[in-house]
């Protein structure tokens, strides 16, 4: 049976049209069923293309971070997914959200080190030698769920922000599209904060990403 999937974007949705394209296999074990945004985002029109249904929770429309999350919350409920991806989407979720849904994310950074909106940049202000890509479960704090998987990108004389974030890009996507697959099909584990892939998701990775 496939893994129900939806995916969250803020903007052009590259690796959330990675996902729809390994989904498109039936052997790899998950179905995008929803693609939500918080804007008008370029990449809804690759879902609607694909014929997956979309939705926007526009943050503006709404008094306050709660009211909001309860809206998006509802609207994920709709399609029953079993993974709620965020791919490259500019909100931080509220318990409204993570108390329904298992939810993971990738970071362009080594986690813990350079949590939030600007890791690239802050680890090459750092000097650091490599950085990479996270995939972690998504708790209530700024990118401190547990790690799912990482890649290493080394930093190369002469990277600015915008060069090491195009490759960090490149891996990041790879990662999203295996860990969202094996996930997927074979289900994990989580003792404390580490993560096991393998055997069907246990309560407690359930309640504890809720």
């Amino acid at each position: 049976m496939s893994a129900r999937v939806v995916v969250l974007i803020s903007g052009t949705g590259s690796n959330m049209a990675a996902l729809l394209d390994a989904a498109a296999d039936p052997a790899y074990g998950a179905t995008v069923v929803a693609v939500g945004a918080d804007r008008a985002a370029a990449g809804l029109a690759r879902a609607e293309q694909a014929g997956v249904p979309t939705f926007v929770v526009p943050f503006s429309e709404y008094s306050d971070r709660s009211e909001w999350n309860r809206a998006l919350a509802e609207r994920i409920a709709e399609f029953a997914p079993d993974l709620v991806v965020s791919a490259g989407f500019m909100r931080i979720l509220g318990h409204e959200v993570l108390r329904e849904n298992t939810v993971i994310n990738i970071h362009p950074a080594l986690l813990p080190a350079f949590p939030g909106a600007h890791a690239v940049r802050d680890a090459l202000d750092y000097g650091v030698k490599v950085t990479g890509a996270t995939a972690h479960f998504v708790d209530e704090g700024v990118d401190t769920g547990p790690v799912i998987e990482q890649v290493v990108v080394r930093v190369e004389d002469g990277d600015d922000a915008a060069s090491l974030h195009e490759r960090i890009k490149t891996v990041e996507r790879r990662m999203l599209v295996d860990v969202v697959g094996r996930l997927a099909r074979h289900g994990w584990a989580l003792n404390d904060r580490q993560v096991k892939l393998g055997g069907a998701p246990s309560k407690d990775v359930t309640e504890e990403n809720r």
